[in-house]
């Protein structure tokens, strides 16, 4: 859990940044912090949805259960990142 909230904070910090760099704005840059997150959160949803739809069309290659497939490491997910 300390990875994720670690993760997390480097998230929101990236997307303050460069929301705040672009614009000049503490607002837009926090604005960007809160909005983007949640976008990726729901895109990788449906990425993850659209992903293991293509792995039972497709017989099982590429990661039917959502992992992507053989990554390589113990989590079973291509970053080695677990998103419960």
């Amino acid at each position: 859990m300390t990875k994720t909230f670690t993760f997390a904070c480097v998230h929101f910090t990236v997307a303050f940044t460069v929301g705040y760099l672009l614009t000049g704005s503490i607002t837009v840059g926090g604005t960007v912090a809160v909005v983007e997150p949640l976008c990726n959160t729901f895109a990788y949803h449906l990425h993850e949805k659209v992903w293991a739809w293509l792995g039972r069309r497709n017989g099982g290659e590429g990661g039917g259960d959502g992992t992507g497939g053989g990554s390589g490491d113990s989590s079973g997910h291509v970053c080695g990142f677990s998103h419960a």
